[in-house]
């Protein structure tokens, strides 16, 4: 063989004999960045404990109003007040001081400085009293005489009711038994006949309805209290029948009707009588008082 051809097989040869060549080094993948954290998570530190409540210091609990005796507390939006109990008999004080019942059936007139009113069960009612001397009766006991809007609260209850015991009219329940003209003081005393128009004007005179002896004649005024079923959840008695009452109005008006009446001018607490002088008086004409609640 050549020398060229073994010269050709030699490098062959040692071409084949040399070592491969080292594959060329494949990059690593590229590790992710991670964010560094603490070595240790910081401990969830405990809530603060709620600051303690703040309570109001305990207050005195509100104080009840309260009325002198013989009133009665009503209650309305525009704030309490009291009312006599029964309708207003009279007390004549002496210049001692002492005190002795005025006659039920006699006017106070010329007394109004000596007269002071009662609330007072059992006891006949003041008749033959004016507006006028009833307002100076009431200031003579450190009370006042009604205004409208106190006088019918009261005689409508806390249920706001046209009679104090109810809506509708029940016989026998208060001092009103009797129709206008049955039975009348009036024309029993005078023994005249009420229809007949030549003696009507001489009958009503209120010379002869002052006269005293007609709330002595049976079927008239009957003590306070009496009619225990006229009266309502206030505990006020007899403002319906038994006798008119004045309240404070100088145009002249009572409410209630009485014994012989209380549906000709109005039914029950709705009665209302006017037409008279501050300064009227008559057999048929009462009163009652209110105060402040204290």
């Amino acid at each position: 063989m050549g020398t060229a051809r073994l010269v050709a097989l030699g490098l062959v040869a040692s071409a084949c004999a040399a070592p491969l060549a080292a594959p060329p080094a494949q990059p690593r993948p590229a590790l992710k960045q991670v964010a560094s954290e603490p070595a240790r998570a910081a401990e969830k530190q405990p809530e603060p404990p709620p600051e303690p409540a703040v309570v109001a210091a305990p207050q005195a609990p509100e104080r009840e109003p309260t009325c002198p005796e013989g009133m009665a507390l009503v209650l309305r939006y525009q704030g309490p007040y009291c009312i006599d109990r029964w309708e207003a008999s009279v007390l004549r004080v002496k210049a001692d001081g002492q005190t002795a019942p005025h006659p039920f059936n006699q006017n106070v007139d010329g007394l109004e400085k000596e007269v002071r009113a009662q609330s007072k069960q059992g006891v006949r009612a003041q008749g033959y009293i004016s507006g006028t001397q009833a307002a100076r009766a009431c200031a003579n006991a450190g009370k006042r005489l009604c205004e409208i809007d106190e006088w019918v609260r009261a005689c409508r209850g806390p249920k706001l009711t046209r009679y104090p015991y109810g809506d509708e009219r029940r016989p026998n329940v208060c001092n009103d038994r009797f129709k206008v003209l049955d039975h009348h003081p009036v024309p029993i005393l005078w023994k005249k006949d009420p229809l007949d128009p030549t003696d009507e004007k001489l009958m009503w005179h209120p010379r002869f309805m002052n006269d005293k002896r007609l709330l002595e004649l049976p079927n008239t005024t009957a003590p306070t209290g009496a009619y225990a079923k006229c009266t309502n959840d206030y505990g006020v008695y007899d403002m319906v029948g038994n006798q008119h009452e004045w309240v404070n109005d100088p145009e002249g008006t009572f409410f209630g009707g009485f014994f012989m009446d209380t549906f000709q001018n109005g039914e029950g607490c709705e009665y209302r009588t006017g037409g008279h002088p501050f300064d009227y008086h008559d057999y048929s004409t009462g009163f009652r008082c209110c105060a402040d609640a204290s």
